[in-house]
């Protein structure tokens, strides 16, 4: 099943710059065998754990994120970009290559203890899932887990998530050396 997943996930060398193998999932949505293979591993995972929320992270977070909050009869929690959300929230800055840019939740959307799994496609140096993992703590929720569907350990994220910000860290699967 996870040989499928991988194998079901495009590498397009050189993008958006030299040097850059890029993991492309859109290739795995297209494949619904594939796709469905995903979500039901990641139910699978969490489906005796009383998860009461699926966090997600713009954009791709949300497409496997909501499809697990359904499955698991949890509520998903959309987490944007700066500025997209409508009402109350609370924000958390991420350094990019170049820059900084930041993220948000609604101040309501969690209560006290609810039991999270913050769910993103991929995962490279961390900095978007712990800026996720911050605004979770902000808000007092219960972080079971991180989830992705690709891990690029040498780029050091999940490393970074479960050393520095103790959590644990799950994904999928993993390209080596990218």
């Amino acid at each position: 099943m996870l040989k499928t997943i991988k194998a079901s996930i495009r590498t397009i060398p050189d993008y958006p710059k030299t040097g850059i193998m890029f993991r492309d999932i859109s290739t795995l949505l297209e494949n619904p065998i594939a796709f469905r293979m995903s979500i039901d591993a990641i139910v699978h995972r969490y489906m005796n754990k009383n998860i009461t929320a699926i966090a997600g992270i713009e954009a791709r977070g949300f497409i496997f994120g909501s499809a697990v909050a359904y499955a698991l009869g949890a509520r998903f929690i959309p987490i944007r970009k700066a500025g997209k959300l409508p009402s109350k929230t609370i924000s958390q800055a991420y350094q990019l290559e170049y820059g900084e840019d930041r993220i948000e939740m609604h101040t309501d959307c969690l209560q006290h203890g609810e039991r999270v799994v913050l769910i993103d496609d991929l995962i490279a140096t961390g900095g978007t899932a712990a800026a996720a993992i911050e605004l979770i703590r902000q808000l007092e929720g219960n972080l079971i887990e991180s989830c992705f569907v690709v891990d690029l350990p040498d780029l050091g994220g999940s490393h970074k998530l479960k050393t520095e910000l103790d959590c644990p860290c799950f994904a999928l699967c993993a390209f080596e050396g990218d």
